[in-house]
């Protein structure tokens, strides 16, 4: 887990300083989880990393398809899900989610921006529910409210080695 901790730390620097996380550090999480795995507990490791990075990176990729989060956040929350045992996946992505919920409203408060947002968010919801299909999420005005993955994904795997859950 310790390697997972660099590695997400080093993700937090690029995607706080750059606004992304490089490919070839997913691509060296990814490898280095899967030999970690490999050494532990075999094929069956290898097994479980994949399906669970799959299963993650499934579920989020919805949300990517609207525009609710990058490309990134989703391949590196499928990597780091990967290191986890199993049972823990689920609140990591709980933990980690709200963690990044709890960001975008400081944000939002200290932008004086809540209530327009939603505002959108209902607005949204309304048309999604009215016409049955997803689409993406609207941005009138053009004001970007960014809130970066990684440091949300690095606290939630450290309050999960902390105990916290």
């Amino acid at each position: 887990m310790a390697v997972l901790c660099v590695f997400l730390a080093t993700a937090c620097g690029f995607d706080y300083w750059k606004s992304k996380v490089p490919n070839q550090l997913i691509i060296i999480m990814s490898l280095t989880g899967l030999l970690i795995r490999w050494k532990k507990e075999g094929i069956d490791g290898v097994c479980s990393y994949m399906g669970a990075a799959f299963l993650v990176g499934a579920v989020l990729y919805s949300f990517y398809k609207i525009g609710a989060i990058g490309a990134g956040d989703v391949k590196l929350f499928g990597v780091t899900a990967g290191y986890l045992p199993f049972g823990k996946i689920f609140y990591f992505s709980f933990v980690s989610l709200l963690i990044a919920a709890i960001f975008s409203i400081i944000k939002l408060w200290s932008k004086k921006s809540m209530k327009k947002r939603l505002q959108n968010l209902a607005l949204y919801v309304k048309r999604t529910l009215e016409s049955g299909t997803p689409e993406a999420y609207p941005n009138p005005g053009g004001e970007k409210l960014t809130v970066r993955l990684a440091g949300p994904a690095f606290l939630g795997v450290l309050l999960l080695l902390g105990g916290a859950y």
